[in-house]
């Protein structure tokens, strides 16, 4: 996959992710958010949390479970530290890690609480 194309690619499934957390109820507070710690790729908030998203795209949902590595949930939960220092409640604030899998057909699975921020 070219790097255009894959960029697309990445970017879909994020925007699909996205909507599928605000049909449940949740607010889009940032997309591909940078900090010095790294990205985040999604941050929603619902009612009373912020759950900040890693989206792992794939053929299957097994594979795409399979490219997410502790590295990168390290650097999740860094940066996640980072955007909570700026909440009202700090890092005392209600927060989680989810990782949402998307495969080759667009269809969406999302592993909730992955890991506590």
């Amino acid at each position: 996959m070219s790097g255009a194309t894959s960029y697309h690619a990445g970017k879909a499934a994020e925007d699909t992710v996205a909507e599928d957390y605000q049909r449940r109820g949740y607010a889009l507070a940032a997309s591909r958010w940078r900090s010095k710690a790294g990205e985040i790729d999604i941050v929603m908030h619902g009612p009373g949390e912020t759950i900040f998203v890693e989206v792992k795209r794939a053929r299957d949902f097994d594979t795409a479970a399979w490219r997410l590595s502790e590295r990168q949930l390290g650097r999740i939960l860094q940066a996640a530290e980072i955007w909570l220092g700026t909440e009202e409640h700090g890092t005392d604030s209600a927060a989680r890690v989810d990782v949402a899998l998307v495969n080759g057909l667009g269809a969406v699975s999302i592993v909730e609480n992955v890991m506590a921020a």
